[in-house]
C-alpha cells in the first residue's frame, strides 16, 4: 500500500508498476506536453518530469510510498530538490534531442501589447490583429538568388564577422569583432544580377497576417496568449512565437483583484443610518440590488461583499469570486439649528464633559495643509530682517 498515488497519477499508471511501464508512460507524456508541441503545457511537463525522476529511482520511490510528496519535500537534497525538467528530459531522450528531433535554430520571440477593457476579461472576447511578419521567399525558396549564384563572402570568410586590430595604449592591442558589413552578417554574397527580384537577396519577404486573440474569462493583466511559430521566419532557423501581452485598462466602477472585484459605493448619511436599497450594474450587463434594512447602521469605510459575483475564475468560469463593496458616508455639510432638538432624541445621547474652572475657550478652524509652511516662511522672512536691523547686510571686504 502507499500513502498517496498523485505521482502515479501523473504518468497514468498504477503503485505496482514496473520500471518499464514508468519509462514508457513517461516517454509518451514528456512527447506528448513538452513546450515544443504545447507552449502553454509547460507547468503540466514539469509535473510530469519531476513525478518520473521520482518513481524511477528506487530510494525516491520508497519514501515517496512511505511518505507522500511531502516526504519527498522535507528529504532536502538528496531527495526533494528536482532537476530542471528540460535537462532531465534530454538525459532520458540521449542529449541534443527536443521533441525527438535535434535542436535547430529558432527565431526571436515577437511581444505585442494588447490594451483590453475589464469587460473582455469577464466575459471573454476575439480581438483581431494585423501585423507584419517576415516570410520564407516563395520564388526562391529563402536562397537569395538562383541555385548556385551564392558565393562565400570573402571579406570575412562566410563567418559573418570581422575582426579589427584596435590600439587602446602603448603596446595594449584590442581585437574587435563586428558584423561583416559587405554581407550584413550573412557569410554569403549574392551577385546583383543573380538576386531574386522578389525579395532581392534577402531571403525572406514582407507578409500581413492576421491573429485571432482569444481572451478567456478569467484572465488577468499582464497574462501571455502565445501563438507557437507564427514569428518571423529566417532561413535555416524554426520561426519564433508571437506573445500577446495583455493590457487592462482602468474601469469606471470596478477595480481587480485577483479572483476579486472592489467598488466604493458612496452613500447619504440618512441611508447609512435609516437603511437603503441600491442596484449595482454587473459587467455582464446584469442588475443586483443590495438591500441595507432599517436599523441596521453603514458606518464610513465599511466594507461587505457578495459571494460569486467576483471575477470568473481562469480555465473554470462557472466559479466566480466576491464583489466587495466599501461604503462612503457622506456627511451634510450643515444641520438647521432648529431640528437639532429631533436628532438628539434619535442619537445616543452625548458624553459628559467636566470642564476645568480655568479652561481656555479657543476657536476651531478649517485646516489647511499650506498654512503651517507658510508661517514658518514668513517668520523665517522676520527673523532675517531682525538679523540685518542694526546693521548692513553686505559684508566688504578689506584688503592688506
Amino acid at each position: 500500500m502507499v500513502k498517496e498515488t498523485g505521482y502515479y497519477d501523473l504518468l497514468g499508471v498504477k503503485p505496482n508498476a514496473t520500471p518499464d511501464e514508468l519509462k514508457k508512460a513517461y516517454r509518451k507524456l514528456a512527447l506528448k506536453y513538452h513546450p515544443d508541441k504545447n507552449p502553454n503545457e509547460g507547468e503540466k511537463f514539469k509535473a510530469i518530469s519531476q513525478a518520473y525522476e521520482v518513481l524511477s529511482d528506487p530510494d525516491k520511490r520508497s519514501i515517496y510510498d512511505e511518505g507522500g510528496e511531502a516526504a519527498i519535500k522535507k528529504g532536502g537534497a538528496d531527495t526533494g530538490d528536482f532537476r530542471n525538467p528540460m535537462d532531465f528530459f534530454e538525459k532520458f531522450f540521449g542529449g541534443g534531442f527536443t521533441s525527438g528531433r535535434r535542436r535547430e535554430r529558432r527565431g526571436k520571440d515577437v511581444v505585442h501589447q494588447m490594451s483590453v477593457q475589464l469587460e473582455e476579461l469577464y466575459n471573454g472576447a476575439t480581438r483581431k490583429l494585423a501585423l507584419q511578419k517576415n516570410v520564407i521567399c516563395d520564388k526562391c525558396e529563402g536562397r537569395g538568388g538562383r541555385k548556385g549564384a551564392i558565393e562565400k563572402c570573402m571579406q570575412c570568410n562566410g563567418a559573418g564577422l570581422e575582426s579589427r586590430i584596435q590600439q587602446i595604449g602603448p603596446g595594449l592591442v584590442q581585437h574587435i569583432e563586428q558584423v561583416c558589413r559587405k554581407c550584413a552578417g550573412s557569410g554569403e554574397m549574392i551577385s546583383e544580377k543573380d538576386r531574386c527580384k522578389q525579395c532581392n537577396g534577402r531571403k525572406t519577404v514582407r507578409e500581413r497576417k492576421v491573429l485571432e486573440v482569444h481572451i478567456e474569462k478569467g484572465m488577468r493583466d499582464g497574462q501571455k496568449i502565445v501563438f507557437s511559430g507564427e514569428g518571423d521566419h529566417e532561413p535555416d532557423s524554426q520561426p519564433g512565437d508571437i506573445i500577446i501581452l495583455l493590457d487592462e485598462k482602468e474601469h469606471q466602477t470596478f477595480v481587480h483583484a485577483g479572483t476579486d472585484l472592489m467598488m466604493k459605493m458612496p452613500i447619504q448619511l440618512v441611508e447609512a443610518l435609516c437603511g437603503f436599497s441600491r442596484v449595482i450594474k454587473t459587467l455582464d450587463d446584469r442588475d443586483l440590488v443590495i438591500t441595507s434594512p432599517p436599523g441596521e447602521v453603514i458606518k464610513h469605510e465599511m466594507t461587505k461583499c457578495i459571494m460569486d459575483e467576483g471575477m470568473p475564475l481562469y480555465k473554470n468560469p462557472l466559479e466566480k469570486g466576491r464583489l466587495i463593496i466599501q461604503f462612503e458616508v457622506i456627511f451634510p455639510e450643515s444641520i438647521p439649528v432648529s431640528i437639532i432638538p429631533a436628532l438628539e432624541q434619535c442619537l445616543p445621547p452625548r458624553p459628559e464633559v467636566t470642564i476645568p474652572i480655568d479652561a481656555e475657550q479657543v476657536t476651531l478652524s478649517e485646516f489647511d495643509p499650506k498654512q503651517r509652511r507658510d508661517q514658518h516662511h514668513h517668520r523665517m522672512a522676520y527673523e532675517e530682517d531682525d538679523r540685518y536691523e542694526d546693521g548692513p547686510r553686505v559684508q566688504q571686504c578689506s584688503s592688506s
